[in-house]
């Protein structure tokens, strides 16, 4: 039987002449913010080392009683979570105030896109004995008919609101592995359904035509043409440096990097025509001048300047990387990979698009016709 750890409450002389307070648990405890093992808690709480006068003494006196009930209350803590009691202090606790620390740490936009959406939904006040079935069901209803939060007129689509579900659940998964909340409220909760979309990508005829045609801006050709040939998302050619370009042992160059959605490092093969849209290396920045504005309206007008009859973002070029892939009979493990996906049944999902037999080579999409 686990050892019921003991909260004791020390004194610390510090150089400036003032004492610190502080817990002492023994054996440790996880930090729920850090999942770190804590031996020591520091109060905040400072007491004179030699008091002059009947007031320091009082103060200390004062300080230290206060010290002690939060030594009693953080010793119940330590009870509850560690025989599955309910810790009422707990359960009043402020969960936004939880989630947003998560978002900090995270630093994923989606995460706080969600925390808009739950703090619109529970009316900016939610507390961790707020979590129950109900609630979090009532959570899943609202995002199924919610406006969306910078289009007012325009509603979630189905699968935003299925990803936004997923991200809230995740939330609750760690609450609970905290032990913040006593239930696995997960275990109660209906997924909301994901809908097949159709991804938009462009053929190799496109592609190529795409290619050969101009373009106003020339860093959004280059770029564009390097996410069809690599797979990489914007935020990752768009924050792409010259230290990510790295010459790899018995490879060749690639492109070195952790992706900036998923945080998952990759190590990507690049082709000559990859080579050749990057030019000469420099420093900083490989897509010099790239912003998030070039992907509006001058892409829409290169797109139909190529005489392409298709709704094309940027990220379908991402799409065109993984199907032609996919179509070119690629290893769908070697295309995983590419794409930094966390599980093979999504980078399947390209081959509903153009379904064909495998093999186990990469690199045969091409921005060039083909020479005699």
């Amino acid at each position: 039987m686990d050892i019921c750890t003991k909260v004791t409450l020390r004194q610390r002389l510090l150089k400036s002449g003032k004492i610190t307070l502080y817990f002492d648990y023994y054996p440790p405890i996880r930090n729920p913010k850090t999942n770190r093992m804590q031996r020591h808690e520091y109060l905040g709480i400072y007491l004179y080392a030699n008091p002059t006068n009947q007031v320091q003494r009082n103060f200390n006196r004062s300080m230290l009683e206060k010290g002690e009930l939060i030594r009693c209350r953080r010793q119940e803590s330590v009870i509850n979570r560690q025989f599955g009691f309910i810790d009422h202090s707990q359960l009043k606790a402020d969960f936004l105030e939880y989630f947003e620390a998560v978002i900090k740490k995270k630093k994923y936009q989606k995460w706080r896109i969600v925390f808009e959406h739950f703090k619109v939904f529970c009316k900016g006040k939610c507390t961790f004995g707020d979590l129950t079935v109900e609630f979090c069901t009532k959570f899943r209803e609202y995002l199924l008919s919610a406006k969306q939060l910078k289009h007012k007129r325009k509603s979630l689509s189905q699968n935003a609101a299925a990803g936004y579900f997923s991200t809230s659940r995740a939330l609750l998964k760690m609450a609970y592995k905290e032990k913040l909340i006593t239930e696995n409220i997960n275990d109660y909760l209906e997924y909301i359904e994901w809908e097949d979309v159709e991804r938009e990508f462009l053929n190799q005829d496109e592609l190529i035509r795409l290619a050969q045609t101009p373009c106003d801006s020339d860093v959004l050709r280059r770029a564009s043409l390097f996410s069809c040939l690599t797979g990489l998302r914007f935020s990752d050619i768009l924050n792409l440096r010259w230290n990510n370009i790295q010459e790899v042992t018995g490879i060749g160059l690639c492109v070195v990097l952790k992706t900036q959605k998923t945080k998952t490092p990759a190590t990507l093969p690049l082709c000559e025509d990859a080579i050749e849209l990057i030019g000469e290396r420099q420093t900083g920045k490989v897509f010099v001048g790239f912003k998030k504005t070039l992907t509006a309206k001058p892409l829409k007008d290169w797109i139909k300047t190529a005489k392409i009859d298709k709704w094309i973002t940027f990220h379908c070029f991402r799409h065109t990387y993984a199907t032609l892939q996919m179509a070119m009979s690629s290893n769908p493990y070697l295309v995983s990979q590419a794409l930094t996906h966390k599980n093979l049944e999504t980078t399947l999902r390209y081959t509903h698009n153009v379904p064909t037999a495998l093999v186990d080579t990469l690199g045969k999409i091409s921005i060039k016709p083909k020479t005699e």
